[in-house]
């Protein structure tokens, strides 16, 4: 497994370098940058800019400009926003925690209603439930995340069952420590369903398909014929013979914890990532952007590496094709 691990990581520092130069030449290839902002202001003078030029070392050529942003983002150096004028980490720190909350929050919703309710319109194919269940699935399969999120809104400023936006009430730091995780919920309660609902949607059918083809294999029809109970049959057999391509759906939702609520946070107003790398995009705040792209690559080099690691360890197949063709 050691050996595994360490061939996963190797293969992905590629990926990782690859990610972020791509993404690094891009930006630099957009027109303008955010100086042409401040050329705009007359009390900035041609030398002050000339100066912020030499200090961003923007002057030099694209790729001493990149292994240098490398050789400091190696050590969690990313550099200073343009915009804000402060550490790029400084800031992220301040948003990441609100966006990994988000993603982890709406994503304990939909796996742990996605997992029951496939496996009962599994059990139950083409039966009422099964037909509601499905209904269910496509009408918010089919409902665009930001309609969807836009129609929560709309609900929570009406009926004022969910605040409508920031992380915390303003009275917070006043609280009580369990009047503290009650407020915070209840302000992640409203993205949170949005996010989750439209990730368990997909989730419910994944779970559904899967069940039943398990359930009409030929190993279950055996420990259904031992005599095992419809419970262990389900759940110790069925089920955990399907997880397989859960397991690889959840690697890449470790990966998207960063980004994948980045436009729903900034419809619902939540404080987290999206606003800030929207804000950094608009302004062509390269350091910002960067540093939230490469915390992201990383993201999604642990979410991978979680997913290979999870999968081995749960299919013995796949430890004996990697010895093999290490040995080879």
């Amino acid at each position: 497994m050691i050996f595994y691990i360490l061939k996963r990581l190797y293969q992905l520092i590629p990926l990782l370098i690859g990610i972020t130069f791509l993404s690094f030449v891009i930006i630099q290839l957009a027109p303008g940058d955010y100086l042409d902002q401040l050329r705009m202001n007359p009390q900035i003078s041609e030398k002050t800019l000339n100066q912020m030029i030499k200090i961003y070392g923007l002057d030099q050529p694209i790729l001493v400009q990149y292994f240098k942003w490398l050789i400091n983002a190696i050590k969690f150096d990313l550099g200073y926003s343009f915009s804000y004028q402060m550490p790029v980490l400084d800031l992220i720190k301040d948003r990441i925690l609100n966006t990994l909350f988000l993603s982890i929050t709406s994503g304990v919703i939909a796996w742990f209603l996605a997992i029951p309710l496939g496996i009962i319109a599994a059990l139950k194919p083409n039966s009422l439930i099964d037909k509601f269940i499905q209904l269910f699935s496509f009408t918010f399969m089919s409902l665009p995340g930001f309609f969807f999120a836009f129609l929560m809104l709309f609900f929570a400023v009406k009926t004022g069952i969910f605040p409508t936006g920031g992380a915390y009430s303003p009275n917070y730091e006043s609280m009580t420590f369990f009047e503290k995780i009650v407020d915070r919920l209840w302000h992640v309660s409203l993205p949170a369903l949005v996010i989750g609902i439209g990730s368990l949607a997909g989730l419910v059918r994944l779970v559904r398909s899967t069940m039943i083809e398990q359930l009409q294999s030929e190993y279950v029809l055996f420990a259904r014929a031992k005599g095992l109970s419809e419970r262990e049959v389900v759940l110790k057999h069925a089920l955990k013979n399907a997880l397989n391509p859960f397991i690889t759906i959840l690697g890449f939702e470790i990966a998207s914890l960063l980004s994948g609520s980045a436009l729903i946070e900034i419809i619902i107003n939540w404080p987290g990532m999206g606003m800030l790398m929207l804000d950094a995009v608009l302004s062509q705040d390269l350091y910002l952007v960067m540093g939230g792209l490469y915390i992201g690559a990383i993201m999604l080099i642990i979410g991978n590496l979680i997913a290979d690691i999870l999968l081995a360890k749960l299919d013995p197949r796949i430890r004996q094709r990697e010895v093999e063709g290490a040995l080879k």
